[in-house]
C-alpha cells in the first residue's frame, strides 16, 4: 500500500527509481582471454572506448599478468566442475588509459550472458560500440562487441565511483533499516545498487561486503531467479509496498539447490521519502523439502495401483518417480510374481535373475537401460539390488568408480558402462515387499541431479515403493485369481462343438477385461435324439472364481436334464430350483473356508432352444436372458418376442415355452448381455448394430462371429460375452418314413415287413436283422403296456434311428430278468443291440427311441 502522505497527486510516491547502470564497469572475455565486450562504465573507468580494446587480450589492461593466468584457471575449473555456479573474485591491478596502475574489486562470472543486465542495456552497449567503431577505427569489425561469449567470462569491476565510503546518510539508512528486519538482510539503494550486507547474508552470498558493495543484485548472483527479485525490488520502490516471493537457487559452496523465502520491504526516512529497499531472506530448504517429499507420497498414493495390471502397476512406480525423485528407475520382479505366481519361498542367495518390469528415464528411450521391459536382469550378490533383496531393507549406494577392480557391484559389463558413461553417482535400492512376500525390488538412481541421495530419500523411497508393493501384490492376486477362473471357465467350456445333423453352429467367446474378474458365461450345443440338438447360453451372477464354479454346475445340470430329454419350460423349472438350493447352500457359508454369502449372490440367466430337423421347429424358453435373433435365408433380422421369464433364482415362477418354425438356412443367434450392453449407446441402436451384423446368412459363420465383435465390442469388454451361432438343416423327406399302427399284436410281424423293404429302397440291407429284432421288441410293448395311438418311424440320418410312440407317459426300465422269467428281456436286447436308447415324454405320450450307427453289422 501506497503511504498517502508520500504520494503524488496521481498516486506515485514521492521518490526518483531508476537502474543506475552508469557505475558498472562490465568486460566479456572468451574463452581465448579476448575482449569480447566493452561498456560505457568500463570506458569511464579505463578510460578506453570499446574499439580501442574488443579484439585484444585482456592481460594487455592487467598490471600483474599472474592474476589474470590465475583467474583463468579458476574459470577453467569451475567449468568443469558443473555441480557448482561458476564464480571468482579478487583484487586485482588494471593499467588506465594514461598508464597509470589502477586497484579494483573483480567479480568475474564464467558463461554468464551479460551478468543479468536487461536486454536493452546489452543493445545500448552494442549500439555505442558500434558507433564509436565507425567514428574512429572505419573498417575494423564490429562485431567483436557482442553480449558476451557464453563460454568465456563476464567481468564485472567496481569502480571507485561505486566504492564511496559510507556516509552519514548510509549510517541512518544502515540503522532504521536494521531495526526493521530480524534476519538475513542486504540493503539496496533506490539506484538498485547494494549498500549494506548482514553477516549472515555475506556467509550466505560466499562474498563480503566489500567485494560486491555497488552491483546490482543480478551482477552478484545472476540468474532467473535474481532478475526476478530484482524487479520486485523495483516495484517494492516504486509502490511503496512489500513484497514476498519463494525460488530456489543453487548458490556457490552448495551441491544442491537451497529454498528462499524472501521479503523486500521499502525504507521510510523521516520524510516519508523511499530512501531504499531492504531484502530478508530465510532458508527453508528443509520445509521445503518435507513438502516436495509429502507431496510425492500423495502423488505416488494417488498415481500407483490405478489398475489390477503388474507391469502396469510397476511402471507407474517408475513415471511418479522420474524427474521428482530420481533420473533413471527401474522396477525388477522375481519371474513368478510377474506372472501373477506366488515368489518362491526361502530366503535369497547369491547370483539373482528377475524379469525387467517397468523402466523410467529422464531421457528418452531410456538409454541407460541395460535390460529391456520383459528380458531377465541378472544381479550378482555384492550389487545393490541383490543386497536389497537378501536382507530385505533399503540400500544407499555411492558410486566412486565403476571399474575399480575390487568392486564386484557391477558384474554385467554393460552395466558398469551405464554407470561410467552416464555419470551415476547415487543409487538407491529397495526390496518390494508386502504381506510379508518379498516380490521384487526398485532401483533409484541419480546422475543428471548433482545432489546425491541423503538417508531422508532412503526413508521415502521405502514410503513410495511400500505403497507401490502392496499395489503390485494386489495385481499379481488379481492376475493369479483370473487365470485360475479363466482355466477353469475354458476346462467347462465345450473346446470343440459336436457335429450334428440339426444346424451348423459356431462360437466366440471373450472374457471380461476388467478388474472386477471373469464371469459365469457359458454356451453348449448338446445333440437329443432323432437328430434333434439343443442349444444352450447362460449367463451367471458376478464375476471371479465362485461364478466360474457356479458356472461349471448349472452347464453340466442342463446336460443332465437333456439327456433326460426334457422341454425347455420343464429344463429352467429344474435348473431354476438348482440355483436356489446354491443359493441356500451359499448363505449358510456351508463351503469350508468361505464367508456366507446372500441369497442374492447366486442367480443367473438362461437360454434354452431345442431344433428339429424333421419338423424344422425350434422350441425355446427364456429365463430372464436377452432374446435370440433369427436371421432369415432373405437376409432380414427378427429378435423373437420370448416370454422373458424370471432368472434362475428367484424360485416359484413358471416358465413359457415358444415354438418357431424355421425355413432351412436359417440362421439363429443366442448371446449374453455382455454383447448389448453399452454405456455409450441406447438399446435401440445396440439391437439395430446387431441387426446389420448379423444380416449376412450366407457368409461363413466364423465370420459373422467376428463381424458382431467388431461392431458391438470395446477394446476392452466390462464383461464376459459370449456369441452363439447355429444355421439350421433340414431332412429331406425321403429320409423320414412314418407308420401309425393298431394295437391288435398282428401289427408286429407287418412292421417289420415294413421297416426291411425301407432298409433295402436305403440300401441298408446289413441294418435289417437288427432293425427288425428292435422294431419286434418295440412295437410288442408298446401294444402290451402302452395305449393308442401308436407309431413307428425311421430316420435315415448319419444314424439309423426307430422310435415307437404311444399314448401313454409311463416310462419303461430296464432290469435284468430272472432264469426262468418269460419276459423283461425285451429292453436289455434293444441296449445291447444299438448304440444308444431312451424315452422322452411329448405332450400326448411318450417316445422310446432307439440309435444304430451306420453301417450296422448283424449278430
Amino acid at each position: 500500500m501506497i503511504r498517502p502522505d508520500t504520494a503524488n497527486g496521481n498516486g506515485s510516491v514521492r521518490s526518483n527509481v531508476f537502474v543506475d547502470e552508469e557505475f558498472t564497469a562490465r568486460v566479456t572475455v572468451d574463452s581465448r582471454g579476448v575482449v569480447t565486450g566493452w561498456n560505457d562504465g568500463a570506458r569511464r573507468l579505463l578510460g578506453y572506448r570499446a574499439p580501442e580494446v574488443v579484439g585484444r587480450s585482456v592481460a594487455e589492461l592487467l598490471a600483474d599478468a599472474e592474476v589474470a593466468e590465475s583467474a583463468a584457471r579458476a574459470s577453467a575449473e569451475a567449468q568443469r566442475n558443473h555441480r557448482n555456479p561458476s564464480r571468482w573474485h579478487g583484487t586485482v591491478t588494471l593499467l588506465h588509459r594514461s598508464g597509470a596502475p589502477m586497484d579494483v574489486r573483480l567479480l568475474a562470472h564464467l558463461g554468464a550472458p551479460a551478468g543479468g543486465a536487461s536486454h536493452a542495456e546489452r543493445d545500448d552497449t552494442a549500439r555505442d560500440t558500434a558507433d564509436d567503431t565507425a567514428d574512429d577505427t572505419a573498417g575494423e569489425p564490429a562485431g567483436h562487441a557482442t553480449a558476451g561469449n557464453p563460454a568465456g567470462l563476464e567481468w564485472l569491476l567496481v569502480s571507485p565511483l561505486a566504492r564511496t565510503a559510507p556516509s552519514a546518510e548510509d549510517d541512518e539508512l544502515i540503522e532504521q533499516s536494521f531495526n526493521q528486519s530480524p534476519c538475513n538482510m542486504a540493503i539496496y539503494d533506490t539506484h538498485l545498487r547494494l549498500r549494506c550486507l548482514s553477516d549472515d547474508m555475506e556467509k550466505v552470498l560466499g562474498l563480503s561486503e566489500s567485494d560486491v558493495r555497488g552491483l546490482r543484485l543480478p551482477e552478484i548472483v545472476p540468474g532467473r531467479a535474481t532478475e526476478d527479485t530484482e524487479r520486485e525490488m523495483r516495484l517494492a520502490l516504486e509502490t511503496g509496498v512489500s513484497r514476498r516471493l519463494a525460488f530456489s537457487h543453487r548458490m556457490v559452496g552448495h551441491d544442491h539447490e537451497l529454498a528462499w523465502s524472501v521479503s523486500i520491504s521499502p525504507i521510510w526516512d523521516h520524510d516519508d521519502q523511499v530512501r531504499g529497499v531492504i531484502i530478508a531472506t530465510h532458508d527453508v530448504t528443509a520445509q521445503h523439502l518435507a513438502r516436495q517429499r509429502l507431496l510425492l507420497v500423495n502423488e505416488a498414493t494417488v498415481r500407483i495401483g490405478s489398475t489390477l495390471d503388474i507391469a502396469r502397476t510397476a511402471q507407474e512406480l517408475a513415471d511418479v518417480s522420474v524427474p521428482v525423485f530420481a533420473d533413471f528407475v527401474t522396477v525388477d520382479l522375481l519371474p513368478p510374481v510377474s506372472e501373477g505366481g506366488e515368489p518362491p519361498p526361502g530366503p535369497m542367495s547369491g547370483r539373482i535373475e528377475m524379469r525387467r518390469a517397468a523402466c523410467r528415464s529422464i531421457f528418452d528411450g531410456n538409454p541407460e537401460a541395460v535390460y529391456a521391459v520383459g528380458d531377465m536382469a541378472v544381479y550378482s550378490d555384492y550389487s545393490p539390488a541383490a543386497e536389497s533383496l537378501i536382507t530385505s531393507r533399503a540400500v544407499l549406494n555411492r558410486v566412486t568408480d565403476p571399474y575399480d577392480p575390487s568392486d564386484n557391484r557391477w558384474e554385467v559389463p554393460a552395466r558398469a558402462a551405464s554407470v561410467r558413461d552416464f555419470g551415476f553417482h547415487s543409487i538407491i535400492s529397495v526390496p518390494l515387499r508386502a504381506r510379508g512376500t518379498t516380490l521384487g525390488v526398485a532401483n533409484f538412481a541419480r546422475h543428471r541431479r548433482p545432489d546425491p541421495f541423503e538417508q531422508e530419500d532412503l526413508l521415502l523411497a521405502e514410503d513410495i515403493t511400500a505403497r507401490a508393493a502392496v499395489c503390485i501384490d494386489n495385481a499379481r492376486r488379481f492376475t493369479h485369481e483370473r487365470e485360475t477362473a479363466l482355466t477353469l471357465q475354458r476346462s467347462l467350456l465345450p473346446r470343440e462343438l459336436p457335429e450334428n445333423a440339426a444346424a451348423e453352429v459356431a462360437f466366440r467367446y471373450l472374457p471380461a477385461d476388467t478388474r472386477a474378474g471373469v464371469g459365469g458365461d457359458w454356451f453348449d450345443v448338446i445333440p437329443l435324439s432323432s437328430s434333434r440338438v439343443a442349444l444352450v447360453v447362460g449367463d451367471v451372477v458376478g464375476h471371479g472364481l465362485q461364478a466360474s464354479a457356479t458356472m461349471g454346475r448349472l452347464r453340466t445340470a442342463v446336460r443332465t436334464l437333456a439327456d433326460v430329454d426334457l422341454p425347455p419350460d420343464e429344463l429352467l423349472t429344474h435348473l431354476d430350483d438348482l440355483v436356489n438350493h446354491l443359493a441356500a447352500e451359499a448363505a449358510s457359508g456351508a463351503s469350508v473356508g468361505t464367508a456366507p454369502e446372500t441369497p442374492g449372490d447366486v442367480g443367473a440367466t438362461c437360454l434354452y432352444a431345442i431344433y428339429d430337423p424333421v419338423s424344422r421347429r425350434c422350441s425355446m424358453a427364456r429365463a430372464g436372458h436377452p432374446p435370440p435373433a433369427v436371421v432369415r435365408p432373405d437376409g432380414s433380422v427378427e429378435f423373437l418376442e420370448l416370454p422373458a421369464g424370471p432368472p434362475l433364482g428367484l424360485g416359484n415362477l413358471p416358465f413359457e415355452s415358444v415354438d418357431v418354425e424355421l425355413a432351412e438356412g436359417s440362421m439363429l443367434a443366442l448371446y449374453t448381455n455382455g454383447l448389448i450392453e453399452s454405456r455409450e449407446r441406447g438399446v435401440d441402436e445396440t439391437f439395430a448394430m446387431l441387426a446389420e451384423a448379423l444380416a449376412q446368412p450366407a457368409a461363413p459363420l466364423a465370420d459373422t462371429c467376428n463381424a458382431v465383435f467388431r461392431a458391438l465390442l470395446p477394446a476392452h469388454p466390462a464383461d464376459d460375452v459370449a456369441l452363439l451361432l447355429a444355421r439350421t438343416r433340414a431332412l429331406d423327406a425321403s429320409q423320414v418314413v412314418t407308420w401309425d399302427l393298431s394295437c391288435d399284436p398282428a401289427v408286429v410281424g407287418r412292421a417289420r415287413g415294413d421297416v426291411t423293404a425301407q432298409l433295402n429302397d436305403w440300401g441298408l440291407e446289413e441294418a435289417v436283422f437288427t432293425t427288425e429284432l428292435v422294431v419286434s421288441e418295440l412295437v410288442t410293448n408298446a401294444i402290451r403296456y402302452a395305449q393308442a395311438p401308436i407309431q413307428l418311424r425311421l430316420i435315415h440320418d448319419r444314424t439309423l434311428i426307430c422310435e415307437v410312440s404311444d399314448g401313454s407317459n409311463t416310462a419303461p426300465h430296464l432290469r435284468r430278468a430272472r432264469v426262468f422269467d418269460e419276459g423283461g428281456r425285451g429292453l436289455l436286447l434293444v441296449a445291447q443291440l444299438t448304440q444308444g436308447w431312451g424315452t422322452r415324454q411329448g405332450a400326448g405320450g411318450k417316445t422310446i427311441w432307439a440309435e444304430q450307427n451306420l453301417p450296422v453289422l448283424g449278430l
